[in-house]
């Protein structure tokens, strides 16, 4: 509740009674890591991990989730191990740990052996355990060692060290996950993102039910979310960029379907706005890649838009319900959304031409989005906004400053402006990654000059457009002082800036009061700026809004 990302976990009956509290109330970061209903004797057992013992690693615990009753599974005081992976069993068979730039595995055949090195790589590999083949002998992986570019899913032979078996790849988007059936013993499918959530069906069974599915849910995504032991009911969820979705149940013997529940009641797909992929192409050459929001029956021309840069930055947009920008396409803005450089999915090398790079050419891969909407006549030049949270609160700043005449007004939600006390606020459990962030974003001390060159707060002299800034009291990973330096700066020069501080959130406002409060105080800022309430705004423009 205040937003310092200590998270609790819970359990609850079936009925949403008997609450029981797992895990401390206070100063412990936890989560669950395994279930392990269907091994015999620990069918009311998950394991969870905490950090209480030390707060910059996660210790894990068996936790009886009907008694409440915590117990440690693995004494880790010597060795500090960050992560772990469990078999079919639910005996953790590796562990991980950060050792500088490198990731390093640890395995051991059974629970009564000791840890030893299995696999050691680079930050910049990618080698990821998803789950032990069926007979706990092998492992299913997703990697992009062997000079790949693009993660693909495969069987590992443990033993030799080497993959065995390609299971999917994909030539576009990195492939990272993949489902399987617990009763059967098989894969089910692999998953991926690409301009949306794509799926390769692999066993006759699985492409047989979702084929059943798909004459029932014409124009509409659906997927299975969870299913009884039997694999015979199952919970579908269906929807679309429009629709936030439906869950229903279905008995797969009966083919029957039944409404369980309607997320969001009151949207009225009809009246949302369709969320299109687009490409454009960077000053560099790259293939960018996004989504637009257009207002319903608006035409694509000289519209006031909304640039709305992600946040991670190592993170990416996807296609799919987004509240906030259906919000911001009903107040009649047209929202770009794009996956600049560094956004995941994309590949090695797509991912690395971030680093370094912040304010620089990832700024640009923004900025030729802007430039993108101008030449195809979408935007009205006059009326751009951007906004954006934590990295892309960020790029909202280094928008502004490196940039200024690009943008009519500018929202910054919990964002970072100085790149020096970012990288000394980090919270505790980043800290085995401190070395990687160096690599990928800049060491404050060989880099000083880079890190000064790409901090917006130095630069707050080149700033033109008003301002509205958004922040967490207790925000443990981009603190308040990043945007009390910005707020200071500007007032200095009197710029018009507003600022919003609530004492009781962190990365990003959780309480629903607070939410009101900020998109209620956004609304009114861009309509002042750039919406039918902005001076740029065409008398006919006023009159449709009154």
């Amino acid at each position: 509740m205040n937003g310092d990302e200590n998270f609790i976990v819970f359990s609850a009956s079936i009925d949403g009674k008997d609450v029981k509290m797992l895990t401390p109330e206070k100063g412990v970061r936890a989560a669950t890591m395994d279930r392990l209903h269907n091994v015999p004797g620990m069918e009311q057992t998950i394991l969870v991990q905490m950090n209480q013992r030390n707060p910059q690693v996660f210790d894990p615990y068996t936790c009886n989730i009907a008694t409440g009753e915590l117990k440690p599974l693995y004494d880790n005081s010597k060795d500090n191990y960050e992560g772990w992976i469990t078999d079919h069993n639910g005996t953790i068979r590796f562990a991980i740990k950060t050792d500088g730039t490198d990731q390093v595995f640890y395995y051991r055949a059974t629970a009564n052996e000791p840890f030893a090195e299995y696999m050691r790589t680079g930050f910049k590999d990618d080698w990821s355990p998803l789950m032990f083949t069926f007979d706990n002998a092998n492992l299913i992986v997703s990697h992009n060692l062997n000079g790949r570019d693009k993660k693909a899913v495969v069987e590992w032979d443990l033993a030799g060290k080497k993959e065995t078996r390609l299971i999917h790849e994909n030539a576009e988007y990195d492939v990272s996950s993949v489902e399987f059936s617990e009763k059967r013993k098989v894969l089910t499918m692999v998953t991926w993102t690409g301009w949306k959530e794509e799926r390769h069906i692999l066993d006759d069974q699985t492409k047989a039910l979702y084929e059943k599915l798909a004459s029932k849910f014409t124009g509409l995504d659906y997927w299975i979310y969870g299913e009884n032991d039997e694999e015979t009911k199952f919970m579908v969820w269906v929807g679309s960029d429009r629709d936030p979705g439906k869950y229903y149940f279905y008995d797969a013997t009966a083919d029957k379907l039944e409404e369980v529940a309607t997320i969001r009641p009151w949207i009225n797909p009809e009246h949302m706005a369709e969320m299109k992929p687009i490409t454009y192409t960077s000053r560099d050459g790259l293939t960018i890649h996004g989504y637009l929001t257009l207002p319903v029956g608006r035409e694509a021309k000289n519209l006031p838009v909304i640039i709305n840069p992600h946040g991670g930055p190592w993170a990416r947009d996807e296609w799919g319900f987004n509240p906030q920008v259906q919000w911001m396409a009903n107040r009649g803005y047209a929202v770009l959304q794009m996956n600049f450089r560094g956004s995941t999915g994309y590949g090695r090398t797509f991912w690395e031409k971030s680093f370094k790079q912040w304010g620089k050419t990832m700024q640009d891969d923004i900025t030729d989005g802007v430039e993108w909407l101008k030449k195809e006549g979408i935007a009205d030049s006059t009326r751009i906004a951007i906004y954006g949270a934590s990295y892309g609160g960020y790029a909202t700043l280094a928008g502004i400053t490196y940039t200024p005449d690009l943008y009519a007004c500018a929202v910054d939600y919990v964002g970072v402006s100085n790149m020096f006390t970012f990288m000394n606020t980090m919270p505790p459990y980043w800290e085995a990654w401190r070395k990687q962030m160096y690599e990928m974003v800049g060491d404050p001390q060989k880099d000083s000059l880079l890190l000064r060159e790409a901090s917006p707060v130095f630069f707050m002299d080149r700033v033109k457009c008003p301002l509205f800034i958004a922040q967490g009291a207790t925000d443990p990973r981009v603190n308040k002082a990043e945007s009390d330096q910005v707020v200071e700066a500007l007032k200095a020069r009197g710029i018009e800036v507003q600022y919003m501080v609530k004492e009781n959130e962190g990365h990003g406002f959780r309480n629903e009061e607070n939410r009101f409060d900020f998109y209620g105080a956004m609304e009114k800022f861009l309509d002042q700026h750039i919406g039918a309430g902005s001076k740029a705004a065409t008398a006919e423009e006023v009159k449709e809004a009154a």
